[in-house]
């Protein structure tokens, strides 16, 4: 398997000269202070050392291995934790967080391309931070500020990680008839009682806590969609200074076995009375989870745009590396027994295009 290099030229090519992105920045405040284009090309090279040295290496294994369960916990596969945490020592997980939280305030467009090069090296590594980064904008934009001060910077620096608990056994797309429940305590937080199924990274060792976001119900809520809240439930609670505290009733009961991606932990997550917190108001928590699950969805089309560039550098060495007859027009390596099989129009076409 050929080495991933993460295509440089081709990213700053649509950057500087297709978006005209510094024009764009420019009108930004905010940004054009943090900014420009020595500032992007400089964390574009940054991050593409780290895909192609750190974690393309992982890709092979790490599907090969695949992430283990054993009586609830999970273990990824070798290497994962070393490579996570000089992720998070290169700040790459604040890059475009808010600043107020510890987050770098960069532009989305720079995000977009470091994800890129990340899911080209290793989707399995890099689902990971970008439920994490998920998670993160939906608190952003919809959590109270106490909420956010206790949260945000932990998640951005990847102290800890974050998840998206919506899918049950008997619920996937129709959310509305989900049945995990959540009731009120005494002292303002939520008992959350149900089974989440599908969930990425519910569960890890890369993280010392993992601050999962919930959709449940609160009775006497309307029937549908529209009774739906969201919570935080926390893998550990916090102490009153911020530090973990005990452990929540929160557990991996397994997780799937999958054709491919097996170093991402996908998992049934059994919440038994958790303790979660409200986050804004109640019945509006779909509306809140598809600040999220929209950025997933983008999420999904960069993760494809990654495997499609790993697939066509991998073909393109194949096809200059296997030689099969000769050219139509003659040969092209007359020194060897036969020509590589890139000079052979079917191979040709598709690099040419």
């Amino acid at each position: 398997m050929s080495d991933y290099q993460a295509p440089m030229r081709d990213m700053q090519f649509l950057l500087h000269e297709v978006f005209d992105a510094e024009n764009l920045w420019a009108t930004m405040p905010a940004v054009a202070e943090s900014v420009d284009t020595d500032t992007a090309d400089a964390i574009l090279s940054e991050a593409a050392k780290l895909s192609s040295a750190v974690i393309a290496p992982l890709n092979r294994n790490s599907d090969e291995q695949g992430a283990t369960w054993q009586n609830g916990a999970v273990t990824t596969p070798e290497g994962f934790a070393k490579a996570y945490q000089l992720y998070c020592e290169g700040g790459w997980g604040a890059l475009s967080g808010d600043p107020e939280y510890g987050g770098m305030g960069m532009p989305k467009m720079l995000q977009s391309f470091v994800e890129e090069m990340t899911q080209s090296a290793s989707i399995s590594f890099a689902l990971y931070p970008m439920l994490t980064a998920g998670a993160c904008l939906a608190l952003s934009a919809h959590a109270s500020e106490d909420m956010k001060q206790t949260y945000l910077e932990n998640m951005y620096s990847g102290k800890w990680a974050g998840t998206m608990c919506l899918t049950e056994p008997h619920a996937g797309s129709d959310l509305g008839i989900m049945s995990a429940k959540a009731e009120a305590q005494a002292d303002g937080s939520f008992a959350l009682s149900g089974t989440k199924i599908f969930i990425t990274g519910g569960e890890h060792d890369l993280t010392e806590n993992i601050i999962h976001l919930v959709l449940a119900k609160i009775p006497g809520a309307p029937a549908g969609p529209r009774g739906i809240s969201m919570f935080v439930v926390p893998k550990f609670l916090l102490n009153d200074d911020g530090s973990l505290g005990a452990r929540n009733t929160v557990t991996c009961g397994s997780i799937e076995h999958k054709m491919g991606i097996k170093g991402s932990a996908t998992c049934v997550m059994n919440f038994d009375g958790a303790k979660g917190f409200l986050v804004g108001e109640q019945n509006k928590g779909l509306n809140y989870m598809f600040t999220m699950m929209n950025y997933e969805r983008l999420g999904m089309g960069i993760q494809g745009v990654g495997a499609a560039e790993a697939s066509y550098q991998q073909a393109a060495k194949y096809a200059c590396e296997r030689i099969q007859g000769r050219s139509a027009t003659g040969a092209q390596s007359p020194e060897k027994k036969a020509d590589a099989i890139i000079v052979h129009p079917d191979a040709a076409q598709p690099f040419n295009a």
